[in-house]
C-alpha cells in the first residue's frame, strides 16, 4: 500500500486501473499531485498548528492511507460532497476533483478487501415497539395495539432500533402486562367480568365529509379495527363531540347515527337537537341513548359509526369556504360529530369461536394427539420455532410446559395453553436478537453470522418482523448464503405485502413522516389545517414511496416523478382541480402544478417549519442530512442561541437569515444551510405555494455546498439529480444503518461505495440498492470482541 506522497507519478495522479466506472481526467489536462493539493486547498486550515476539525492532514500525508483510513475516508466525503475547501475559499476544478477522490477510495477499497471490518452491531437487541406489534401478528394472526401496551423507543442515527439493548424493571413489566392481554385475546379467554376498551377521535378531524373505509353516502365518524375475544354479546356506545360548555356540536337539527359491522348497517339511532329543560338548565346528554348492544362472532372485525350524509349545503362567503371545521370559536363544526365509541363484553360468552388466532396456535385441534401433555409440546413447539426463530430443543420446551401444568391444573387445556403463550412472549428468545461471537475466536476477526442469524436480519430489514417459515427453512438448511438463494428470497419479500414496513417504518423514520403526528401549526395563521390534512400528507407520501418500491422504480424518481397521490381534501389544500372523494388516487402532474416528489410534497414542508413560519435552516438540515448525507455539526456549546427580537422583525425571511450570520461562529455552519432551505421558500408552513411573504416578492433562489446556485426548487432537485451518485450513497447509508441497527462509520464507506456502483448500471433502482446492502459484508458479516 503506498502513502499519499507516493500517489505521485511523473507528476500526475496515479489512477488504479481496476477501478470500474471511474472517469480519469480527459487527455491532456494537467493534474497537480495530491501532495500539492493538499498544500495549496488543506494545510492553512488541517496543518499540525491550526487542525481544524481535530484533523491535520499533514501529520498523515506521509504515511499509508490504509493507516489512517477513518481520516482520509471523512476527507473523501467532504471532497465527493464538495463541502471542502469552503465555499469562498480556493478550489480545484472538478478534474482535479474527480481525479483525487477516485485515486484516495481506489487505494481505501483496496484496503477494505484485504482486511475486512464489517462492524460489530450490538450483540443483544431488543425488538423494538414496531417490531414486536408486528412480530404478534405473524406469529398469532393477532393485529394489536402495540402504542397502548408499550413506550415508544428512542431513536438515534434516525432510527429507533438502534439503542434498544436494554430491558429496565419498568420495561419488563409492560412486556409482561402485554404477554398476559396479547395470549388471553390469542387463545380466546376471558376474565371473570367483562373488558373494554374505548378509542377516541383526534379532536381536529373535521367530520364534515365521507372519511376514508367507510360506506359511501356516509359523513364523518371513525373506523375501529378490533380482535373480539369470544363469540358474545357486546355493548358499542358513543358519545358525541362537546365544546367546553359540554354542549354537543353542530346538533341543531336532528340527525342519524349509524353503526355498522364490517361494513353492514347493525343499527341506527336518532340524534335530537338539545332542548332546555323546565328548569331553564340546557340538556346535555343528548348522545345518552347511544348504545347498541351487537351479537358479535369471536376474532377481527371493523367497526364503524357514522352519520348518513345529507345534502351539502355551501356556507356562504365569498371566497373559498374553510375545509377545517372543528373549532368551536373560529371555524365550528357544522354538523354533530363523534368523540368516542367504546366497546365493552363480552356480555354474554358463547366460547372462543374459531378465530384467525385459534387456527394459528392449535391448527386443526382434530389432529391434535389424544394426550394433552404431548398435543401441548406440539403446539407450543410450533409457537416456540417461529417465536424464537432457530429449531426448539428439549431445554427450550421445559420452562413453557411448567407452565403449562400450572395453567391447566387451574383450569382447561386451553387455560395451559395461554400461560404457556405468555411465557413465550417474554423469553428472551423471543424479545431479544442475540448474536454471540464463535467459540476461541480471537478478538478483531471478522467472521460471517449464521444462516439463522442471517435470515432474522433480513426478515427484520424488509418486514420488521419475524422470518416466516419458507426463509427459516432455507437458512437450516444452510443454503440461504448462496448468491441465487438470497436474491431470490429478497425478491420474494419484497414482493409480500409484509415489505411495507420498508414505507412505514424505514421510510417514515428516514423522512421524518412520524413528526407529523406532533405537528400543529398555528390556527390563527392557517386555520385551515386540521388532522385530515395530517393524514393525508403522511399517506401521500407513503403511498409514493410505496409506488417506487412496487414499481421497482428509480431512487431517483423520488425528486424527478411528476406524479404523486392525492385525494379532494389534499388537491384542493394543493390547489389541482378535478380530483374528488376521500380516496387516494395516482395522479399525473404537469409542470404548473409544483408538485412531484419529496421536495414539493406538503408532509416534508411542514415538518421542516415552525407553527408560526417556514424555516430555511430545518428544511435546509433536512436535505443535507437526509438527501445529499453531509449533515451539518451541531452547534458549538459556546455559542447563543440567537433569537428572533434580536433581528429586525420587518425583514424577509432571507434578510433576517443573512443578519444572523453576520455572526462568525454561526457563519461556519449556516452559510451551508441556509442557501439549501431558502430555495423552498416559495412554499409556506404548511406546503402550500406562495410568490410573497408579507406583501414582499420571495427571492428562492439558493446554493448547495459545492458552489452550484439555483432557483426555487426546480433547481434544487436539478442539481441534486445532476450528482446522482450523492443521492444513492444517502440512501444506502440510511438504508444500512436501518438494516444493520447500527450508525454507519467510516469502516463502511467501501461496502457503500460498491453499493452504489453495482446499482448505477440498474439506474439506482431501489430494489438493486436494497439487494446490495443485503449483499454486503456490514450486512452478512460481524467482527468478534
Amino acid at each position: 500500500m503506498v502513502g499519499l506522497a507516493g500517489l505521485v507519478a511523473a507528476g500526475g495522479l496515479r489512477l488504479t486501473a481496476d477501478a470500474p466506472d471511474r472517469a480519469a481526467p480527459a487527455v491532456g489536462t494537467a493534474v497537480a499531485s495530491p501532495r500539492d493539493l493538499v498544500e495549496q486547498y488543506c494545510l492553512d486550515c488541517h496543518d499540525n498548528g491550526s487542525k481544524k476539525a481535530d484533523l491535520s492532514l499533514e501529520a498523515i500525508m506521509a504515511s499509508d492511507v490504509a493507516a489512517h483510513a477513518v481520516a482520509w475516508e471523512k476527507v473523501v466525503k467532504k471532497l465527493r460532497t464538495r463541502q471542502m475547501p469552503p465555499i469562498g475559499e480556493p478550489r480545484p476544478d472538478d478534474a482535479t476533483y474527480e481525479a483525487i477522490v477516485t485515486s484516495l477510495e481506489t487505494d481505501l477499497d483496496r484496503a477494505a478487501a484485504a482486511h475486512p471490518n464489517p462492524g460489530r452491531p450490538a450483540t443483544i437487541r431488543r425488538l423494538t415497539r414496531t417490531e414486536y406489534g408486528n412480530a404478534i401478528r405473524d406469529l398469532l394472526a393477532l393485529d394489536v395495539d402495540v402504542s397502548a401496551l408499550l413506550p415508544a423507543d428512542e431513536s438515534s442515527y434516525g432510527f429507533d432500533n438502534v439503542t434498544v439493548g436494554e430491558l429496565s424493571p419498568t420495561l419488563l413489566e409492560r412486556y409482561l402486562s402485554a404477554a398476559e392481554k396479547i395470549s388471553r385475546l390469542a387463545v380466546g379467554r376471558v376474565g371473570r367480568s367483562p373488558g373494554g376498551d374505548t378509542f377516541r377521535v383526534a379532536p381536529d378531524l373535521t367530520q364534515e365529509e365521507h372519511i376514508g373505509g367507510l360506506p359511501l353516502g356516509t359523513r364523518g365518524g371513525t373506523v375501529v379495527s378490533y380482535t373480539f375475544p369470544q363469540d358474545g354479546e357486546y355493548d358499542i356506545s358513543i358519545r358525541l363531540r362537546r365544546d367546553r360548555d359540554e354542549k354537543i356540536e353542530g346538533l341543531t337539527e336532528a340527525h342519524e347515527v349509524e353503526v355498522l359491522l364490517d361494513r353492514a348497517s347493525v343499527q341506527t339511532f336518532a340524534v335530537q337537537p338539545q332542548r332546555p329543560q323546565a328548569s331553564g338548565e340546557p340538556a346535555r346528554e343528548a348522545d345518552a341513548h347511544l348504545t347498541a348492544r351487537l351479537a358479535v362472532r369471536a376474532g377481527p372485525h371493523v367497526l364503524g359509526v357514522t352519520f348518513p350524509k345529507k345534502p351539502s349545503d355551501l356556507p356562504e362567503t365569498a371566497r373559498q369556504p374553510y375545509q377545517a371545521h372543528f373549532n368551536s370559536y373560529r371555524h365550528p363544526r357544522l354538523q354533530p360529530a363523534i368523540y368516542s365509541v367504546s366497546i365493552v363484553g363480552p356480555l354474554a360468552a358463547g366460547g372462543p369461536g374459531d378465530t384467525p388466532s385459534r387456527r394459528r396456535i392449535f391448527g386443526t385441534r382434530e389432529r391434535l394427539p389424544a394426550v394433552e401433555s404431548v398435543a401441548a409440546r406440539n403446539i407450543l413447539g410450533g409457537v416456540m420455532f417461529r417465536a424464537y426463530r432457530r429449531p426448539v430443543t428439549p431445554a427450550d420446551l421445559e420452562g413453557p410446559m411448567i407452565l403449562y401444568r400450572q395453567g391447566r391444573a387451574s383450569g382447561d387445556f386451553d387455560a395451559g395453553i395461554e400461560m404457556a403463550l405468555a411465557g413465550v412472549l417474554v423469553s428472551p428468545s423471543f424479545l431479544f436478537r442475540v448474536e454471540t461471537d464463535p467459540a476461541s475466536l480471537p478478538a478483531g476477526t471478522p467472521y460471517r453470522i449464521s444462516d439463522l442469524a442471517l435470515a432474522s436480519r433480513l426478515s427484520f430489514f424488509l418486514w420488521s418482523s419475524i422470518p416466516d417459515d419458507e426463509l427459516l427453512e432455507v437458512a437450516i438448511d444452510g443454503t440461504l448464503r448462496q448468491p441465487a438463494v438470497l436474491e431470490r428470497q429478497v425478491r420474494r419479500m419484497l414482493a409480500d405485502d409484509r415489505s411495507r414496513a420498508l414505507v412505514t417504518n424505514f421510510a417514515a423514520q428516514w423522512l421524518h413522516l412520524r413528526s407529523l403526528e406532533a405537528i400543529t401549526p398555528d390556527m390563527r395563521l392557517f386555520p385551515d389545517f386540521d388532522d385530515n390534512l395530517r393524514q393525508a400528507f403522511r399517506q401521500e407520501t407513503e403511498l409514493f414511496v410505496d409506488s417506487i418500491l412496487r414499481e421497482d422504480r428509480s431512487a431517483l424518481d423520488l425528486l424527478r416523478a411528476r406524479y404523486t397521490f392525492l385525494n379532494e381534501r389534499l388537491a384542493k389544500h394543493y390547489g389541482i382541480g378535478h380530483v374528488y372523494g376521500s380516496r387516494f388516487r395516482r395522479v399525473a402532474l404537469d409542470d404548473a402544478s409544483m408538485r412531484g416528489g419529496l421536495l414539493r410534497q406538503g408532509s416534508i414542508l411542514t415538518v421542516t417549519s415552525y407553527a408560526t413560519r417556514t424555516s430555511p435552516v430545518l428544511r435546509g438540515k433536512w436535505v443535507l442530512d437526509n438527501l445529499l448525507g453531509v449533515p451539518p455539526p451541531a452547534p458549538p456549546p459556546d455559542v447563543p442561541a440567537l433569537k428572533d427580537n434580536t433581528v429586525d422583525g420587518r425583514l424577509s425571511g432571507r434578510m433576517r437569515l443573512a443578519e444572523h450570520r453576520q455572526n462568525k461562529a454561526c457563519a461556519r455552519c449556516h452559510n451551508i444551510i441556509d442557501p439549501v432551505g431558502l430555495s423552498l421558500e416559495t412554499f409556506d408552513a404548511v406546503g402550500r405555494r406562495r410568490q410573497v411573504e408579507d406583501g414582499v416578492a420571495i427571492d428562492a433562489s439558493g446554493g448547495l455546498p459545492d458552489g452550484r446556485t439555483f432557483t426555487d426548487v426546480t433547481g434544487l432537485e436539478a442539481a441534486l439529480l445532476a450528482r446522482p451518485e450523492l443521492l444513492a450513497s444517502t440512501i444506502t447509508e440510511k438504508l444500512l444503518t436501518y438494516a444493520c441497527g447500527r450508525g454507519v462509520e467510516p469502516s463502511d464507506a467501501p461496502a457503500v461505495r460498491a453499493i452504489v456502483r453495482a446499482a448505477q448500471p440498474n439506474e439506482y433502482r431501489l430494489s438493486s440498492i436494497v439487494l446490495g446492502v443485503v449483499q454486503s459484508e456490514p450486512f452478512q458479516m460481524r467482527t468478534s470482541r
